[in-house]
């Protein structure tokens, strides 16, 4: 008998839906998560928006350390680190739009993949937090993709060095997050705001979604705003090569 999926899939018209499925393990992210997830990204580069949530009460804790240091002790290479690094970069250049649906707790890696995506969503009962302080170690995926997703240094000095629990309205008020649900509220607003998305232009979505990236920090306003017309030249030029193939 094969091991029950870590990773659960579910499509719909469009746009899928991605569960990490270790409820047990507070949807720590082991060898076999990692991969899945992996493949799944590879898989949906067919769809418009990806939802990613957790099962019960947790988002995703992190890397399964446990397994990490199990494998260590083993003689195995340490890849974990890589791996996921290799999961947060696929997400922001996936031509489809990211969705965090935050369910419980995201903690380290966990609010790394928070950060990773496009948007997100928390329920009420979401906490987010980067412990890695309290055992010695730099949170060293959440802390710079915090810093990258533009929050002030003294709020990421005190997500890193005070280590607390921050909850769903301060992680929306220091826009962490873009918006707090009732529990029981999360993946149906997730699901209907995956739908708007899949129902709008593919090529303005995936062209769109890169310039988060691409503009460049001290680009004063005529630069940002020429930057923004080669933009739509993109977008026209894509759309012209597919209809003529």
């Amino acid at each position: 008998m094969s091991p029950p999926a870590t990773v659960e899939l579910e499509r719909h018209p469009g746009w899928a839906l991605l569960r990490i499925a270790r409820a047990d393990k507070r949807n720590a992210a082991d060898r076999a998560t990692r991969a899945a997830l992996a493949a799944a990204l590879d898989e949906l580069r067919d769809v418009r928006a990806i939802v990613i949530t957790g099962s019960g009460a947790s988002f995703c804790a992190g890397i399964d350390l446990k397994e990490r240091e199990a494998e260590k002790a083993a003689g195995l290479p340490d890849t974990a680190g890589e791996e996921w690094m290799d999961i947060n970069v696929a997400l922001r250049s996936h031509p489809a739009v990211c969705i965090a649906a935050v369910n419980g707790l995201a903690l380290g890696a966990g609010l790394t993949l928070v950060n990773s995506c496009d948007l997100a969503l928390a329920a009420q009962s979401a906490s987010f937090g980067t412990p890695e302080v309290g055992f010695g170690a730099y949170a060293s995926m959440a802390g710079p993709t915090m810093q990258r997703s533009g929050l002030t240094r003294k709020r990421v000095a005190w997500m890193l060095l005070a280590a607390p629990r921050l909850d769903a309205a301060g992680a929306e008020r220091w826009g962490l997050i873009n918006e707090v649900t009732a529990d029981t509220d999360l993946l149906p607003r997730a699901a209907a705001l995956a739908a708007e998305i899949a129902g709008r232009d593919a090529v303005a979505l995936a062209e769109i979604k890169q310039t988060l990236d691409r503009l460049p920090p001290q680009a004063g306003w005529r630069e940002a705003m020429e930057y923004g017309q080669t933009v739509n030249a993109a977008i026209r030029a894509r759309r012209a090569a597919a209809s003529s193939t």
